[in-house]
């Protein structure tokens, strides 16, 4: 129930801090203070010094505040988080003697609580972009949103740079409308660009206060080092031969919470963890797994009763798990503001000690850790773009709103021009989206299920077809959806669900480990997984989107890491005081690796771009190391071997990493510096990267998420969805006819602008080119491969999977070639990824297939969406 209460005061919020041991912070009384001027804002704080408590108690010491009907919205990012922050928002007014009520609407909300919700709403409501979004396509609500006073929108930093954000922003455009005097307030944590994240939040038009924590969160990195680091490192390593090293973190710690970046590297270290030291209490948490079995590992969190979890970035975010002393992350974390974010998960306490043990994989991932280390002391992080011009998320919007018959074409024309995504739209751009809504656009205008829209005598819009109607509200969360298949037993418990492109290649009877077990295909039906315990396969459930690339800020410190290196000394200098004593493990680690890449080519050093050219059996390789991400090496690749090719034919091969790319080709036209700067030059950058790719399947593919969002396509009824390839062959036919009679359709050009964007990082490739056509090139004409070049080289001819046996077998004959030539031996055995075809076990080679290999190589797996050149 919710009613009139007394109005507590600042005086009951520090009675409050000091009965649970707590100071208020000056950010703190200054966010409280803008609150009650009906301000809004941003705030930015470390993870753990009260950030929440600071957007929420304010809202609740104002004496204006309204105790009848809906008076906060909460919007979170992950529904994993609702609960818990549910939970400590109404904890807060339980505590201060507020008769508040605060609920919960997710996806995970029951039939009969949205009933009754849309009868009486609570006082606060916790929900995510996608519910708001469908609370706003009720035309009863529409008058309870007329009485909003505030919205806080938690964890921004994690919405910008999505669609979820440019939904959110539309959400927030349509609220401020209905509610003209509504705060709003986001919280954020760990981001570079806050002007231009409180712009996208408030808006461009909009003032606002961005209020900073002047706190120093006291964060320690430690680094488990292996008794030998590699000298030839190579990415595909899962980490395991650590195992003993993490097992003995765990015990010397009282909870931990362990980091992987993949949910397929979690269930494998999971697995491990559980076979090497059974007493632990372990525990797995990732987002594919299902809500009951996450709760489980939430709760022993909590109550800390487990040792420890493994799990991704389903835990990253906003999560309070007082217990946890520690944090474990295996791999490279990519990005300085992830692994200052998951850091913080442990001492989540303002004043508590945040301790994070990083667990590297092979020898580079030591380097970025220690680059990490250096940007944080610094207090670098990375930036995020907010997105703009987002057609299908509009289109989407345009429905949302129509459904409530209560709005105006040109009144969304102003609401969404208040938004920093639309802001600067263009007239004819709108209104080929209002088109779109109407009538299909040119293209479709004769099939009446895109007539989904019309306006009425009034001037109001609104959807006439109940069953458009209908379908819309089922579709408005397609901005995350991903085709799923559910895994359960077949006469028991569901466990989770997994991306349908993984489970269409499994075949009843293959064994595959979901959820820390080993499972058995059974059947597929209805797009449930029907599987049965047991099983002795090794194949790990492998997921879209696995490989995260480097940011730009934590390649740029690395680079400034590598500076540090004394030939002479073969020592590796700390470049700060700060960090000079945590850091002598990991410099005395790297500096054998630096030493042999010192010697035989050079160090990739900050301004510069270090080329190798190597001749081997195969051909001439070709390697370059702008340290710009997977992403943008992609695209780099394509486009060099295309400007190559114009000098001279050839067939190229590509491999990529977060440092470098290599292009293999029987032969190489010859290249000075000046040749390879003018590779890069930005004149025809954008025609030659479309010429170089298979820029239409690219766009057709992208297609899918966009004609999903836009509603060109249905995915299906609950227990009767469509499957992926159903809803790609859909999108695809509607994107060819699109193509041939609409050429200048908006959405399809958004799908190729997408495509670049999201496979390679268009606009950060643009700017790396730029860089190397300016900067000073370094080429060295080795004898072999570096330890820089090794990795690449590794990369491609595990791409090749003739058998998992064949090309173990090459890169570790080569790793005793490089390491005899080094004047060393070799280190422990490879530890890397079982892949898809060794879960029936090595397949021996013939000798037939053998002399065939060494007669001519066999072209390496590449991107789908590279074009071979010849």
């Amino acid at each position: 129930m919710h009613g009139a209460s007394a109005t507590p005061d600042l005086a009951d919020i520090e009675r409050l801090f000091a009965a649970r041991g707590w100071r208020v912070f000056d950010y703190q009384r200054k966010v409280w203070q803008a609150q009650a001027r009906g301000e809004s804002g941003l705030i930015h704080a470390p993870t753990g010094t009260g950030k929440t408590l600071a957007a929420w108690l304010g809202l609740l010491i104002d004496p204006a505040r309204r105790d009848e009907g809906l008076s906060v919205l909460w919007i979170t990012p992950m529904r994993a988080l609702a609960a818990d922050t549910q939970a400590g928002l109404q904890a807060s007014c339980t505590d201060l003697g507020l008769d508040w009520n605060v609920e919960l609407r997710t996806g995970d909300t029951s039939s009969h609580v949205r009933t009754r919700q849309r009868r009486n709403l609570p006082n606060a409501l916790v929900t995510t972009p996608e519910s708001a979004s469908l609370l706003l396509s009720y035309a009863d609500l529409v008058p309870a949103f007329s009485n909003l006073q505030a919205i806080v929108v938690d964890e921004w930093h994690e919405l910008l740079g999505t669609k979820r954000g440019v939904q959110t922003e539309l959400v927030l455009s349509r609220l401020r409308a209905l509610s003209p005097g509504l705060r709003t307030w986001g919280v954020s944590a760990t981001l570079g660009n806050l002007d231009e994240a409180m712009r996208a939040l408030l808006g461009p038009k909009k003032t606002g206060r961005c209020i900073s924590a002047d706190l120093a969160k006291d964060i320690r990195i430690d680094t488990l080092l292996p008794d030998v680091a590699e000298r030839f490192p190579w990415g595909g390593h899962m980490g395991l031969s650590q195992a003993p090293r993490v097992i003995e973190a765990i015990r010397a710690a009282s909870t931990s919470l362990i980091f992987t970046n993949t949910r397929n590297q979690a269930e494998r270290w999971y697995e491990e963890l559980a076979k090497a030291d059974p007493p632990l209490k372990l525990a797995l948490h990732h987002g594919s797994l299902d809500a009951a079995l996450r709760a489980t590992a939430e709760d022993g969190l909590k109550q800390g009763t487990l040792d420890a979890v493994v799990a991704t970035s389903s835990l990253d975010l906003g999560v309070d798990f007082t217990p946890v002393d520690q944090v474990i992350q295996i791999g490279g974390p990519k990005g300085i503001a992830r692994l200052m974010q998951r850091a913080g998960r442990s001492g989540h306490r303002p004043g508590q000690l945040s301790r994070v043990v990083c667990v590297p994989t092979q020898a580079m991932e030591i380097a970025e850790f220690a680059a990490a280390r250096e940007a944080a002391a610094r207090g670098n992080t990375e930036s995020r773009r907010p997105l703009t011009h987002s057609l299908d998320v509009l289109a989407q919007h345009l429905v949302t709103l129509a459904l409530t018959r209560s709005v105006g074409a040109d009144d969304v024309r102003r609401e969404i021009a208040s938004t920093h995504a639309y802001a600067d739209l263009a007239d004819t751009d709108w209104n080929w989206v209002l088109d779109f809504v109407m009538h299909g656009g040119s293209a479709l205008a004769a099939y009446p299920q895109y007539h989904k829209v019309v306006e009425d005598q009034d001037g109001l819009l609104h959807v006439p077809d109940a069953t458009i109607a209908r379908r819309h509200r089922m579709s408005i969360g397609t901005i995350t959806a991903n085709p799923l298949v559910r895994i359960a037993f077949v006469h028991g418990a569901s466990l989770g669900s997994l991306e349908e492109s993984f489970a269409s290649r499994l075949k009843p009877g293959d064994s595959f480990v979901f959820a820390g077990r080993r499972l058995t295909l059974v059947r597929i039906k209805d797009m449930t997984a029907q599987v049965k315990a047991g099983g002795k396969g090794t194949l790990i459930t492998r997921w879209d989107g696995g490989k995260m690339p480097m940011s730009s800020e934590l390649a740029e410190d690395l680079l400034r890491l590598f500076s540090g290196f004394e030939a002479g000394s073969g020592a590796l200098r700390a470049l700060s005081p700060l960090t000079e004593q945590d850091s002598a493990g990991e410099r005395n680690a790297l500096a054998p690796l630096l030493s042999i890449q010192s010697r035989w080519s050079s160090l990739p050093l900050p301004g510069a771009l270090l080329v190798e050219r190597t001749r081997s059996r195969e051909g001439d390789h070709l390697f370059m190391f702008p340290f710009a991400g997977r992403s943008v090496h992609e695209g780099l690749s394509a486009l060099i071997a295309y400007r190559l090719s114009r000098k001279q034919q050839a067939s190229f091969v590509f491999s990529v990493n977060d440092y470098g790319f290599e292009l293999m080709a029987r032969e190489l036209p010859e290249l000075d510096e000046d040749e390879i700067r003018a590779l890069f030059s930005p004149v025809d950058l954008d025609a030659d990267l479309v010429a170089s790719i298979n820029a239409s399947e690219m766009a057709r593919r992208r297609f899918r998420e966009i004609a999903r969002i836009s509603g060109l396509v249905f995915e299906g009824h609950p227990g009767a969805r469509k499957t992926m390839r159903q809803v790609q062959a859909s999108a695809g036919l509607i994107f060819d006819t699109l193509e041939r009679y609409d050429p200048g359709n908006l959405l399809t050009k958004q799908a190729l602008r997408e495509a670049l964007d999201h496979l390679l990082d268009a606009s950060r490739l643009r700017e790396t080119a730029q860089r190397l056509h300016a900067a000073q090139v370094t080429l060295n004409i080795t004898e072999r491969f570096t330890p820089m070049a090794f990795p690449l080289w590794a990369t491609r001819v595990s791409s090749n999977q003739l058998s998992s046996e064949d090309w173990r077998t090459r890169v570790e004959r080569m790793l005793d070639v490089l390491e005899r030539a080094a004047g060393g031996t070799r280190g422990p055995p490879l530890d890397v990824f079982p892949l898809a075809s060794d879960a029936a076990g090595p397949k021996p080679a013939t000798t037939d297939t053998k002399k065939k290999r060494a007669r001519r190589p066999r072209r390496p797996r590449m991107s789908s969406f590279l074009r071979p050149l010849s």
